[in-house]
């Protein structure tokens, strides 16, 4: 009896809220999937961890490719997200980009899963990036963002000539990116541990200085 209620549940939850469930299956999804990877998930975990079946999560997203896909393309639409909410059009150059970057490097310590679900596809050689329709064009913007603050930048005269928007987009991703995946090694080979509040603001003021020292004149 309890087994059927559950069940009832589950249907009226997805019948009232698809969308709702459907980023309950995306959350509970990437947790699974960060902690055990791709081949260590298991759907059945997922599903219990939601409010929908195993059978509705396969109707959906296909089956466990199709939604570790899913929660790759959830979770760069987030970050890409809250890049386009810093309004920097609206800040002078070096500015922006100081902004750009110590909004890159919170996003990175504020959501380690990021961190684990990219490393976890690198592990893949980004197989599953190659077989998303969205997250290529998803990610274009990012460059263009790099792109449109470091023309001004030029054109204002305060940045140099000659640097790459993509170079500068990879190095702050990168940065940001290895404060998080090496906490643990750095934490046991030099006793500094990355997420330590004070350690944090240090070494986000570090990186902003960084970049913004290989973009101005």
């Amino acid at each position: 009896m309890k087994r059927a209620g559950k069940a009832r549940d589950r249907a009226a939850s997805w019948t009232q809220d698809p969308d709702g469930v459907r980023r309950d299956i995306l959350a509970a999804a990437r947790m699974e999937f960060v902690e055990k990877g791709l081949s260590g998930a298991r759907v059945d975990e997922i599903a219990a961890r939601t409010a929908t079946s195993k059978r509705m999560i396969y109707y959906y997203f296909g089956d466990k490719e199709g939604l570790y896909r899913a929660v790759l393309e959830d979770a760069y639409q987030r970050m890409r997200d809250s890049e386009r909410k810093l309004d920097l059009a609206a800040l002078p150059p070096h500015e922006a980009l100081a902004k750009l970057v110590a909004a890159s490097f919170d996003y990175h310590a504020d959501d380690p899963s990021y961190v684990r679900l990219i490393m976890v596809e690198n592990i893949h050689h980004a197989r599953h990036l190659q077989g998303s329709r969205t997250i290529g064009p998803l990610n274009q913007p990012a460059i263009e963002t790099v792109r449109e603050i470091y023309q001004r930048g030029v054109d204002e005269g305060v940045f140099r000539v000659g640097l790459d928007p993509l170079d500068i987009h990879l190095t702050i991703a990168a940065l940001g990116f290895f404060n998080v995946s090496n906490q643990a090694t750095v934490r046991e080979l030099f006793s500094r541990d990355t997420a330590e509040p004070a350690i944090r603001e240090k070494r986000r003021n570090h990186v902003v200085e960084t970049v913004l020292r290989m973009a101005l004149i």
